[in-house]
């Protein structure tokens, strides 16, 4: 089968990243799930036991796949794993009050299909106890899998193939972005470069210590206003050139209330 003309870089650009791990044939079997579905970039986070990628269970679980898993790399810290990227997708079955707007499995993977600026990652938290709070709130959206209300578990490796099911098959359909329905009369004709993780990250440290300059952010008790500043600008899927003008915005003023 022919792809059509979409992002077919989706296949090497999205990368699956396996937050603290503690099962090594998981970390296995997500390289399987990967390589059945065409996708090659896997990262892992200070995995919980040592020599992850040379693990017997893990080499006995990736059954084939095992040039993927010997070309993963393990890293210190999710930073690290998400350098280069710039829309970090959380998956988790639990939704949270400061969550950034939650996507299924197929909405997400329609908007990374057709917007080939992005360089994407997946975040997959530890089997038991799942993705930090703060860690979400500053990735673009969630991914929830709509499973069954009543036992909605899945194993690290299940999500990770409908996951990377799912982008398979946006790229095959050439599924168009659930922002904007195509030929909508409101869609926006020009996206500039999709700011990092990096740079938002940034911005939002300079931001908040602007609030704290002009008064309006109380340091000692900032209560929640910053988890909401972030779900909101999470939704807008800031570009590049918005954070900078938003670090202007900082910037002037943290200089109006110099002396």
């Amino acid at each position: 089968m022919n792809l059509p003309e979409i992002n077919t870089n989706l296949f090497k650009q999205l990368r699956f990243i396996l937050v603290e791990t503690s099962r090594a044939g998981n970390i296995g079997a997500v390289a399987r799930a990967m390589k059945t579905m065409g996708f090659s970039d896997l990262v892992l986070v200070t995995p919980r036991f040592d020599n992850a990628l040379l693990d017997p269970e893990a080499v006995a679980f990736a059954s084939g796949a095992q040039d993927i898993l010997s070309g993963a790399r393990v890293v210190g810290s999710v930073a690290e794993a998400l350098d280069g990227i710039n829309f970090a997708a959380a998956v988790s079955a639990r939704l949270r009050e400061f969550s950034p707007p939650v996507l299924t499995p197929r909405q997400m993977a329609g908007q990374l299909a057709a917007q080939p600026e992005l360089h994407a990652a997946l975040i997959f938290g530890n089997e038991r106890f799942g993705l930090p709070n703060e860690l979400v709130e500053k990735c673009n959206v969630l991914i929830n899998i709509p499973a069954n209300p009543e036992y909605s578990s899945l194993n690290l490796s299940q999500a990770a193939q409908v996951l990377a099911y799912e982008c398979r098959m946006a790229l095959l359909d050439g599924a168009p972005s659930p922002r904007q329905p195509a030929g909508d009369a409101n869609e926006i004709g020009f996206h500039g470069e999709a700011a990092s993780i990096e740079q938002i990250e940034g911005m939002y440290q300079h931001l908040e210590q602007a609030l704290v300059q002009v008064g309006f952010l109380d340091a000692a008790n900032p209560r929640k206003l910053m988890p909401r500043l972030k779900r909101m600008f999470a939704r807008a899927q800031l570009e590049k050139e918005e954070v900078n003008i938003l670090r202007g915005i900082a910037r002037h003023m943290v200089g109006q209330r110099k002396p």
